[in-house]
């Protein structure tokens, strides 16, 4: 259980860096269908490779395709273009990791829903405690409200129902098949989802602002560590610990992004932004007892 715990941790930290990341990509106005399709394409290969090489590529069954192909339209299809053209419309890689931190709460009631887990008290404490700390994480003292942000915002709120229906669906298949056989699938699924997008609108991206180091870098960081690595990760502690159990991490992720946007100096963290991570990680610890 342990284990769990430490994969979940490591693969909300590479997500929240992930948003500072892809803010460097788009802030070199690459458009988006572009990376995501090279991203999702170099993490399918990537994985494809090291799934044949390592002999963890299980053979699936026919009738399991159809839940391979839901997931990956939920995640990376749906949730990428949520999160990715709602970060685009706000312009802030905090407030984007914010409204993906409501994904706990959605978890608990569709793993209430589908798979009849019951509410606890901690775990219901835990969750609506996260939701004051993240609000104090990116309390600013400037409104940031703008007609775009409202888009944004709704588009960031499909990348939630997106990584709620990717939970649902890979708790099914995990009871069947291993994190490697999963996560591969679910990219290369993906970049074909992908592929006629990047035909329609992301070939013009293939410029050489896009084969700068500039680029390349946070893109081969996206791909290889919150794609290969992070995913890996994440089916696992699905697998043993549940929707909800493991997607209360994600209540991490504003304040880990918080950090990350300060230390490249995009954003600055305040006293009460401090405090309200403290206030967060309280309610991911509170979550997780029984």
């Amino acid at each position: 259980m342990r284990d769990s715990y430490l994969l979940s941790t490591l693969a909300v930290v590479l997500w929240g860096l992930s948003f500072v990341w892809t803010n460097d990509i788009l802030n070199q106005n690459v458009p988006p269908f572009t990376f995501l399709f090279v991203r999702l394409a170099c993490a399918g290969a990537l994985l494809y490779v090291y799934a044949r090489l390592s002999g963890r590529l299980q053979k699936v069954e026919k009738k399991d395709y159809k839940y391979m192909f839901l997931m990956a339209f939920f995640e990376p299809y749906i949730y990428f273009i949520g999160e990715t053209y709602g970060m685009k419309f706000t312009g802030s890689a905090v407030l984007a990791a914010v409204i993906i931190a409501t994904i706990p709460i959605t978890c608990l009631i569709a793993e209430k829903i589908i798979y009849k887990v019951p509410y606890t008290a901690l775990k219901i404490i835990g969750t609506a405690l996260t939701i004051p700390g993240i609000v104090m994480v990116v309390m600013k003292d400037d409104s940031q409200t703008s007609v775009d942000h409202f888009y944004g915002i709704a588009l960031l709120f499909l990348a939630v129902a997106g990584a709620t229906g990717y939970a649902a669906v890979v708790k099914k298949l995990s009871g069947k098949y291993n994190s490697t056989t999963i996560t591969t699938f679910q990219f290369m699924i993906g970049a074909l989802l992908f592929f006629p997008l990047f035909l329609g609108y992301g070939l013009d991206g293939l410029n050489s602002t896009f084969f700068s180091w500039d680029v390349l870098v946070p893109l081969l960081s996206l791909a290889i560590l919150c794609s290969c690595v992070a995913f890996l990760c994440w089916v696992n502690a699905i697998a043993k610990l549940g929707m909800m159990k493991a997607n209360i991490f994600t209540a991490l992720i504003p304040a880990i992004s918080a950090v990350g946007a300060a230390a490249m100096g995009q954003e600055s963290i305040t006293v009460v932004g401090a405090a309200g991570m403290a206030v967060v990680i309280a309610g991911v610890i509170i979550a997780q007892k029984n």
